[in-house]
């Protein structure tokens, strides 16, 4: 077992080669494993795959039956009302699953602590390799499984995290069956509590272009809150404007007006 608070990852480039030991971030890795927190975690992930559409019919949606079978006495059989009720075969059902919703909300708070947790639960395991970058120049199945065969992930289950989204890695990975490609960013605590080893590409870690899309889409919302503070002060412009030029006849009367007075004057 690893030292709970300084782990080291062995480092790999994409074709395999050795390379000296990586630090994993302590913001990260500082070795918390709260089990309650993933357990909930996975809990949801699973109940919010479930699409919750089982549906049964009760009898006043089952067709037929609107005619009482026979008369309420006199033949000797029990009285019934309908063959459409639940003691028939064929007619509703009592109580049975109708279509809802089993999604659960965990607070964004306690799913960080999962994913946390469930990243140094693999870090104890010493199950985190890191690997320079992926530069998959086309999707091609046998250098994945090249690299995975090679770092001893041939009878594993093998997560592979990219830094952003590469659809050559995941193309390369799509056909191995014990082999998932996603992006770090969309991992989730069940697929690295799923995974026996983690291949996480060093970019991923140490935040590269991740963050400069980030600030990009900063850069993209200041535009458009200046574009629409610029559109609304067009607006306010045009209103004023007709306002200003009506008021100048007024003027313009109230001076001629002047004008006849004085001259009646004189």
């Amino acid at each position: 077992m690893a030292d709970e608070k300084n782990f080291q990852a062995p480092a790999f480039t994409a074709k395999g080669t050795s390379r000296e030991k990586v630090a994993l971030p302590e913001t990260l890795f500082d070795g918390t494993v709260h089990m309650p927190a993933m357990h909930q975690a996975v809990k949801a992930y699973l109940a919010n795959q479930r699409q919750g559409n089982a549906s049964t019919k009760i009898r006043k949606y089952v067709t037929g039956g609107n005619q009482k079978p026979w008369k309420q006495k006199g033949t000797g059989r029990a009285r019934q009302g309908s063959i459409r009720a639940p003691n028939w075969v064929g007619g509703g059902t009592v109580f049975g699953p109708i279509p809802r919703s089993y999604a659960q909300y965990v607070p964004r708070q306690v799913r960080a602590l999962a994913r946390k947790s469930a990243f140094n639960a693999r870090a104890r395991e010493n199950a985190i390799v890191v690997i320079d970058v992926f530069d998959f120049d086309a999707p091609k199945t046998s250098l994945l499984k090249a690299l995975v065969d090679r770092l001893g992930g041939t009878e594993k289950k093998v997560l592979v995290l990219t830094n952003g989204a590469k659809p050559n890695v995941f193309l390369s990975g799509r056909n191995l069956p014990n082999v998932h490609v996603m992006p770090y960013s969309d991992v989730s605590t069940y697929h690295l509590l799923w995974s026996e080893l983690v291949f996480i590409e060093e970019g991923a870690l140490t935040g590269g272009p991740e963050q400069t899309a980030d600030k990009t889409t900063d850069t993209k919302a200041d535009k458009k809150a200046a574009a629409k503070a610029a559109a609304k002060a067009d607006r306010k412009a045009k209103k004023s404007a007709p306002k200003a030029e009506s008021r100048k006849p007024k003027a313009e009367s109230k001076s001629k007006k002047s004008a006849k007075a004085a001259k009646r004057g004189k």
